[in-house]
């Protein structure tokens, strides 16, 4: 496979960029090609904006997707995204390391998102989920938080993690069509042992060797639904 790392910490001697590195190292011992995005070693621009484009369609008010699907019909986006979406094309795989913030991903990576996960190509009007621009490729979440295992739940005190990920493993990655294979989760980072953090990123090991046999998550298939997107069971009663 072709590997892309998106990696965002803005440590490089962080546990995160342990695992970014591990995977760059067990991905090509098993023959895969990779490449890294290392967002804040790049300063990579997070802020969508009108210098996005070299090129508008409309001069006078900035509609960002339209732009987007502007620019990718004629090749003028900016230098860095075109960059960037590049590397998507090549992609097989995409791997999103990072630490959780606020319940999500660090704003530089959401950016990144935002500005490469571009319209006309990526996405566009029923071009989503299982008919989006990336479908065929896949995409896997690798991520430290602080919480410990048990404070994620049914009825644990921040409640599910499958629930707290969605807005990123369907809004964002199924959204696009990509084929979301389950996460690698890196539980209570700041507060363990050495010890502990050197067993976790050999779990990770394990993971990653065993990505082909992982069933992906299930997403909305636009079979079933119809023309307004309304669900075709809900429609026919």
């Amino acid at each position: 496979m072709n590997v892309l790392i998106v990696h965002a910490h803005n440590e490089p001697k962080s546990f995160n960029t342990s695992m970014m590195n591990l995977a760059v190292e067990v991905l090509q011992g098993e023959g895969h090609e990779v490449l890294v995005s290392d967002l804040y070693e790049m300063k990579f621009n997070p802020v969508a904006s009108a210098d996005d484009f070299r090129d508008r369609a409309n001069t006078d008010h900035l509609v960002y997707a339209l732009e987007q699907r502007h620019a990718f019909a004629g090749g003028t986006f900016a230098p860095d995204i075109a960059a960037e979406l590049e590397k998507i094309k090549w992609a097989d795989l995409v791997i999103f390391n990072f630490p959780i913030y606020w319940y999500s991903m660090p704003a530089i990576m959401k950016g990144w998102i935002d500005r490469v996960f571009v319209s006309g190509y990526c996405y566009g009007g029923t071009r989503i989920y299982d008919r989006g621009g990336l479908r065929g490729k896949k995409a896997m979440l690798a991520f430290s938080l602080g919480g410990q295992a048990h404070m994620f739940g049914p009825g644990a005190v921040h409640g599910e993690l499958e629930v707290l990920l969605q807005p990123i493993q369907r809004g964002m990655l199924g959204y696009v069509g990509l084929t979301v294979l389950p996460p690698f989760v890196a539980f209570h980072v700041p507060y363990i042992s050495a010890e502990a953090r050197r067993d976790c990123l050999e779990q990770y090991r394990a993971h990653l060797l065993t990505l082909e046999q992982r069933a992906p998550l299930a997403f909305p298939s636009l079979d079933d639904f119809d023309d307004r997107l309304q669900p075709r069971v809900a429609a026919a009663s």
